[in-house]
């Protein structure tokens, strides 16, 4: 591979998914590196004052300043757009930072939102306490319905913002319908994509405008960093985000970057063993608790749809075990391999319980409304030997009598 290979669309276009996500972005420096630099700056320097001015100026190619240009974080963007089949990418510093990012650089005072009510918690944050502070009206709906969509629509109805599946009630959305609802009224449909990632479902294909990562969860996927991406046109990346992530400054960091970088050449291996894992644990568990919501499984409601949209179900699903939130919390503790925490796309397993962690400033009569009862689990099933899994899980259900 040439040392801009990576970067030539015209080439990485025809590459299959496996390759896009080990060479697409690659810009390797005149020492010929195989592994990515790591541009470890804040600024750049100019060979004269007028090499500076026309940088500023958009007239010569090149770059300014870490927050608005960094090498590593550009082979980064590159290589999500590649993966995504988007036109563009632009990276920022967590999750939450991707989403608040594609949602205000288009909204202003008088528009209006529709969003799905089955939201990661601090999503439904923003549209329920941060967007109405700017003037902005939200509609939240329950997002399985198509008719909900349409039902929702005003004429400031400018954004349709949901999550499939989603965080935990594992709620799945048809993309095809919603977003050729939203093409057809001119609405940007901006879709939260972080449980599936580009390697399980990519959601432009059925016609989303924007696709937003927590590149935190599956794409870094070992618990090590933060960060997230917008992904869309050029158009919308260059003129409608740029700006704001340029002045408000949700940068992330070159160190970061790399991390992510080296986590996607081993995204599709990671993803699909770990989705592989949860039908295991996901058939064993069927047989011993109240309910389970695995897209992947024939006792979800949405599987068909589910399957129609994702190639697998991936590696993260919810439980219910009856009992409260004390049985809940005493399953949890009886746990001896699977450790308890609130993050997802692990390569290790991890359980939480939504209704005291990820949702709990959601308010009680929201959280039952989309079904995250004080008895419900998620958990997240990583690369052990899913017999070691089961055999934890099992453990930790007898000793609370289930």
């Amino acid at each position: 591979m040439k040392r801009d290979t990576g970067q030539n669309r015209e080439i990485t276009k025809n590459w299959r998914p496996a390759t896009k996500a080990i060479r697409s972005g690659t810009m390797r420096s005149e020492f010929g590196e195989t592994s990515e630099a790591m541009f470890l700056t804040s600024g750049y320097t100019y060979d004269c004052a007028e090499d500076a001015a026309a940088r500023f100026n958009g007239e010569q190619d090149g770059m300014t300043y870490s927050r608005l240009q960094n090498p590593t974080v550009q082979m980064l963007e590159e290589r999500i757009a590649v993966m995504e089949g988007a036109e563009a990418c632009r990276a920022t510093a967590s999750g939450m930072s991707a989403m608040t990012a594609a949602l205000l650089c288009q909204l202003e005072a008088g528009d209006h939102v529709v969003a799905s009510r089955a939201l990661f918690g601090s999503c439904r944050w923003l549209t329920d306490s941060l967007l109405p502070k700017f003037g902005i009206e939200t509609t939240i709906i329950d997002g399985r319905e198509i008719e909900n969509w349409e039902k929702a629509i005003t004429p400031q109805t400018k954004v349709f913002f949901f999550e499939t599946p989603a965080n935990p009630t594992m709620d799945v959305i048809d993309l095809r319908s919603v977003c050729d609802l939203a093409r057809a009224k001119k609405i940007t449909s901006v879709v939260d994509n972080a449980f599936a990632t580009n390697v399980l479902q990519r959601p432009m294909e059925f016609g989303a405008d924007v696709v937003a990562y927590s590149a935190t969860k599956m794409m870094d996927g070992q618990g090590r960093v933060l960060a997230g991406a917008v992904c869309g046109t050029e158009q919308f990346i260059e003129e409608t985000l740029l700006a704001f992530t340029r002045n408000t400054g949700p940068t992330l960091s070159a160190f970061n970057a790399w991390v992510v970088l080296k986590g996607l050449e081993t995204l599709d291996l990671r993803i699909r063993k770990q989705s592989e894992n949860a039908i295991k644990v996901g058939k064993f568990l069927e047989q011993r608790v109240e309910k389970i919501l695995h897209p992947g499984l024939p006792s979800h409601p949405q599987h068909n749809l589910a399957m129609s949209q994702m190639e697998t179900a991936g590696p993260i699903f919810s439980l219910y075990v009856g009992g409260g939130r004390k049985q809940a919390h005493d399953l949890l503790n009886a746990l001896k391999l699977i450790d308890i925490s609130n993050n997802i796309g692990d390569s290790r397993s991890l359980m939480c319980h939504p209704a005291s962690t990820t949702h709990h400033g959601l308010g009680e009569e929201a959280r039952l409304e989309v079904g995250i009862t004080e008895d419900m689990l998620r958990i997240n099933v990583g690369l052990e030997d899913p017999t070691d899994l089961v055999e934890d899980l099992d453990q930790a259900l007898s000793s609370i009598g289930l």
